[in-house]
């Protein structure tokens, strides 16, 4: 009986224990389902905010809504849309997370004939016809009170700027108010009657750039005359084109302008060729408040590049490279800025180069460099043949900073105040020194009030639209046909450059595809031992031709269409070789495919068996250490 009873209450305190350790696991998971851990283990941090859109989702003054309309259960969608939508949609969740209640993710599959496909139609969002004849959606919009912006369709290939564009969303939506563009120029870029160099017809009107057009379309944008004295308080980003003349009334504006915090684009240039001016050769002047903002720009030279020469037509029609006019392609864009990297080419016409004062402690960022095959010349040299300029030319072997970006708090380079009317230098020849200045009858700024980013480009040619736009006329339309990213770099920089200092700082993502560098380093070891067996082949063929070549010259007329015995021999010595380094190319693959093969098999094993093996091991030894602690 007493035996009955134990073996009773032993069940029922295993029954009790079982209920109890569910009763505990279930706890467990209630508590862990309202915890939201996150550890992003990849080398770019590639699913986590970056610090500049976290602050700025913290300060969300408005709810906002991401809609995003993707056809997901369409079993015909690529893969490659699948792979990047699952990875998208994964990371869009983390803006919610840190939005804290302000951010809500909504996604929509939307069917054909369908109120999500209505939805999506009326939101400007693009479906894209398959081959099947099937269509599929793939965009987002983002929502804030009366405000929206939308992506028609999310490009798989430009992953790494996901987050810059979707936080430039959230961050737009949050205000109506329209923003402000103000230009100052040294060139007729609203539009003049040009009675000047070049123009056939003086009295013809030209029509402002075309880059001006293209920033009305986002922005307004206002022309502030070389004669103003101030900027307004209402300019949301300043941008200056070939600033030639300035006075020291307005390039006080200016340095005040950058020390309230706000933003500047500076296309400066040693020699304007768009310069119709009788000072033709008027370099852009801005020396004083490039010291303060830690460059210099000699203005006597220009550069000439190699590397990226551009080839024209010379007056005598005949094509010729020009090393001053530059063809800048990937290699001299900084790829981890938002601003450049993207860009496939951009022209410079005779250009100057931006140096960085060492004893500068802002930040600096080249954006566009020259190749190594570089180097400086005075600028009235640019007007000497292509063939003086490359008999002249002696490479530096180092690259020169054309366009960069610069943030910092920075000083005035107006320390002694604001300069009188009667001491501005209207020549703008900033070498001068200033005799006096006015006692300070206003608040100047002598330290900026918080962080500005300024963008200086050693060339203002580019934003002519004969360096980057073909026009003509069809049936009475104007085509205009892109055919370089000069106006993607100015479109690029003014849209980062609104934004606030948070917007600014979100860089370039890393790459979400990662290779197999081990297996890289594989191939490209068995691609060396393939060349150098492939040259030895094209040796031997070489060798062996010439060999032939003099054999043939020994034989006699009557043997011409004889194959001698020597010629026979070398030829079948020749194919022996022949075989012999096939054979050698042929082991050189097979050994490649058992190194890749080997070094698959140890991945798998490290994966499937490795890990749980040594928690096993962990496990074993654990449980032996407690039974001998307990014993």
């Amino acid at each position: 009986m007493q035996d009955k009873e134990k073996v009773f209450g032993g069940s029922l305190v295993s029954a009790g224990g079982v209920v109890l350790l569910l009763l505990i696991l279930i706890l467990v998971n209630l508590i862990f389902a309202r915890t939201n851990l996150r550890w992003d283990a990849t080398q770019d941090q590639l699913y986590s905010l970056s610090s500049g859109t976290r602050q700025i989702l913290t300060d969300l003054t408005e709810d906002v809504t991401i809609k995003v309309f993707y056809s997901k259960n369409n079993p015909n969608i690529p893969v490659n849309i699948k792979t990047y939508a699952r990875r998208m949609i994964d990371f869009l969740f983390e803006y919610e997370y840190q939005g804290k209640g302000k951010i809500r993710i909504e996604i929509f599959d939307p069917v054909i004939d369908s109120e999500e496909e209505e939805w999506a139609q009326k939101y400007g969002i693009e479906g894209i016809d398959l081959p099947t004849g099937e269509r599929i959606y793939f965009g987002l919009v983002v929502m804030a009170a009366d405000q929206e912006e939308t992506i028609a369709m999310m490009d798989p290939t430009d992953e790494n700027h996901l987050e810059y564009d979707i936080t430039r969303m959230v961050a737009r939506v949050q205000s109506p108010k329209n923003l402000k563009i103000g230009i100052i120029s040294g060139l007729p870029i609203f539009g003049s009657r040009p009675a000047q160099f070049g123009m056939p017809n003086p009295s013809r009107f030209m029509s402002p750039w075309l880059f001006i057009s293209e920033l009305k379309k986002t922005y307004n944008v206002e022309e502030i005359s070389l004669s103003s004295k101030t900027v307004g308080a209402d300019v949301d980003l300043l941008i200056l084109v070939h600033p030639k003349g300035l006075s020291e009334t307005l390039q006080y504006a200016v340095d005040q302008y950058v020390l309230s915090g706000r933003n500047v684009i500076v296309f400066a240039d040693p020699l304007a060729v768009m310069d119709a001016s009788p000072d033709r050769t008027g370099a852009s002047s801005l020396k004083k408040l490039f010291t303060a903002w830690g460059v210099t720009m000699d203005r006597s030279k220009v550069l000439i590049d190699m590397n990226n020469s551009t080839r024209l037509m010379t007056s005598g029609n005949r094509p010729e490279d020009n090393p001053l006019w530059l063809s800048l392609g990937p290699e001299s864009f900084n790829p981890s800025d938002i601003i450049t990297a993207n860009l496939e080419t951009i022209l410079l016409p005779v250009a100057g180069v931006i140096k960085k004062i060492p004893e500068s402690g802002f930040e600096y960022e080249p954006l566009l460099q020259s190749s190594v095959n570089s180097a400086l010349t005075d600028s009235f040299k640019a007007r000497y043949s292509t063939d003086e300029i490359r008999r002249d030319f002696t490479s530096s072997n180092e690259k020169y900073d054309l366009a960069v970006k610069i943030r910092g708090v920075f000083k005035t380079a107006f320390p002694e105040g604001k300069p009188t009317d009667d001491d501005e230098n209207p020549q703008g020849h900033d070498d001068e020194p200033l005799d006096k200045m006015t006692a300070v009858t206003e608040k100047s700024l002598i330290n900026g009030n918080a962080k500005s980013a300024i963008i200086i480009v050693a060339d203002a040619d580019m934003l002519f639209d004969g360096y980057y736009v073909h026009k003509q006329n069809f049936l009475g339309f104007d085509i205009s046909r892109i055919f370089n990213d000069n106006l993607n770099f100015l479109l690029n920089a003014g849209e980062m450059l609104v934004g606030s200092e948070e917007l600014i700082s979100i860089r370039s993502r890393g790459k979400f595809e990662r290779p197999f560098t081990r297996v890289q380093a594989l191939e490209e070891k068995a691609q060396a031992k393939w060349l150098i067996r492939e040259q030895e082949l094209v040796r031997q063929v070489e060798a062996t031709n010439q060999r032939l070549r003099q054999l043939e010259l020994q034989k006699d007329s009557s043997q011409n269409f004889i194959i001698s015995q020597a010629q026979e021999t070398e030829i079948k010595k020749f194919q022996q070789e022949k075989q012999r380094i096939n054979k050698e190319l042929k082991d050189v693959r097979r050994n490649l495919r058992v190194n890749i093969e080997s070094l698959g098999n140890r991945v798998k094993f490290v994966n499937i068996f490795l890990m749980p093996l040594l928690i096993s091991i962990t496990g074993i030894i654990y449980g032996l250490y407690k039974r001998r602690k307990a014993q």
